[in-house]
């Protein structure tokens, strides 16, 4: 069995265009994914002088790993509409989704998918809700855990930076697996535009 623990944030583009690498490898046989979540932004509005950067890097994002960014996601970019990032709720929703049954990944390519795709609030409560409703998830169930997942959010930042400074990870999607006692990093945005050199690569690994 390979450990892969994956540092990552909801907020961040780069995350979100290696969505299809991590869905690989939550899906492969000898390897146990372990999400790891950063921290990147506290809850503040996007800045009209930051919006043309974040176009920008989305493009490049675009162009590297063939993620698609959807047109309501764009438009509310480009609208000058207030758009609200938190690494911090959004995480918090990962968690709780987890406590209930539901793998970490897949609550997290929800959000990514509603943020980056619908252009959906996912900093608001509500937006993670319905986005837990769709994965089954009992909304009488919901608030509970999501408390519980607030509490756990502290703890498991200050791991994720630790992790982080342990292995010299200057950012994010980052990656260290373990493997027979033996340790590695690799490098997830090296792989992005090479999905079958991916698998190969943890095909390999797990062998």
């Amino acid at each position: 069995m390979v450990n892969v623990h994956y540092i990552f944030d909801p907020m961040c583009g780069w995350c979100y265009g290696a969505t299809s690498l991590i869905q690989q490898l939550n899906e492969m046989s000898g390897v146990k994914l372990h999400l790891h979540p950063g921290g990147m932004i506290e809850r503040s509005p996007l800045s009209d002088g930051f919006r043309q950067h974040v176009l920008q890097a989305d493009q490049r994002i675009a162009q590297q790993t063939g993620a698609v960014f959807g047109e309501g996601y764009i438009a509310k970019i480009k609208s000058g509409e207030t758009v609200i990032l938190d690494s911090y709720v959004t995480a918090q929703a990962i968690i709780a989704a987890q406590l209930l049954g539901v793998s970490p990944s897949v609550m997290l390519k929800s959000i990514q998918q509603a943020h980056y795709q619908q252009g959906l609030p996912v900093a608001d409560t509500d937006t993670l809700a319905l986005l837990a409703q769709s994965l089954d998830l009992e909304p009488n169930q919901w608030l509970q855990p999501m408390e519980q997942a607030k509490a756990q959010l502290p703890e498991q930042l200050e791991q994720t930076q630790s992790l982080m400074a342990q292995y010299q990870l200057s950012g994010f999607p980052s990656i260290v697996y373990e493997a027979d006692g033996r340790w590695g990093r690799v490098s997830v945005r090296h792989f992005c535009p090479r999905p079958q050199q991916w698998a190969d690569f943890w095909k390999n690994m797990t062998q």
